[in-house]
């Protein structure tokens, strides 16, 4: 397609389209969901991974590729290193994308879409589960570490992706999968500074 044969599925210029093309723009949510209901591959636009890369953190590895159904649930990204809010509401802070999924596909693994956020992988401390770049999607509503599992952190008012084991006393050790890390252990008395976000789930990156 030219740029504005490709411009008017979505309704927008030939000017807008090769903006989006060049990276001098960024799309947003009603041009997305327009080339979705065409067949475009979002993700493949939003990321450059087809979606059919989609792997899970856990054993949620069923998601399928986005096709042309119109039931489809927009899930905003955050970049939560570039986040410069509280730390506590990721509505406060900038979305750097939305990607749409089956909002079949996400029942199926147990998610509410309206609880599912996306996040963006920073640094090195979750290689062998997580990389960096990454985007991760995050069950708002699944707070509780029991089962053990990978969970985005506000630690010290800072955000983090962990790994979350509960010790004996009452305590959390937060876990680094790269073993150049050390565990950090939250005692009891210190868990005020600590609150989960949400449990990641569904991981979303290159596949090597």
């Amino acid at each position: 397609m030219s740029q504005t044969q490709f411009g008017d599925l979505a309704q927008i210029t030939k000017k807008s389209q090769m903006l989006y093309e060049n990276e001098q723009r960024s799309p947003k949510a009603d041009y997305l969901t327009a080339i979705a209901r065409a067949g475009v591959d979002v993700q493949y636009v939003l990321t450059g991974e087809h979606s059919s890369s989609t792997e899970a953190v856990g054993d949620a590895s069923q998601m399928e590729p986005i096709g042309t159904s119109e039931d489809l649930s927009p899930v905003a990204m955050y970049d939560i290193e570039a986040a410069a809010g509280d730390g506590r509401s990721l509505e406060r802070e900038e979305v750097e994308s939305t990607m749409y999924f089956p909002t079949e596909q996400l029942a199926a693994q147990g998610l509410d879409p309206a609880q599912v956020v996306g996040v963006k992988v920073r640094g090195d401390s979750m290689d062998g589960t997580l990389a960096d770049g990454d985007w991760v999607l995050v069950d708002r509503s699944s707070r509780d570490p029991h089962p053990e599992g990978v969970f985005l952190l506000l630690v010290h008012g800072e955000r983090r992706i962990k790994r979350v084991q509960r010790v004996a006393g009452g305590a959390w050790l937060l876990i680094s999968d790269n073993p150049r890390y050390e565990k950090e252990l939250i005692k009891p008395q210190d868990m005020k500074d600590v609150e989960i976000l949400g449990r990641c789930e569904i991981r979303i990156g290159r596949v090597s």
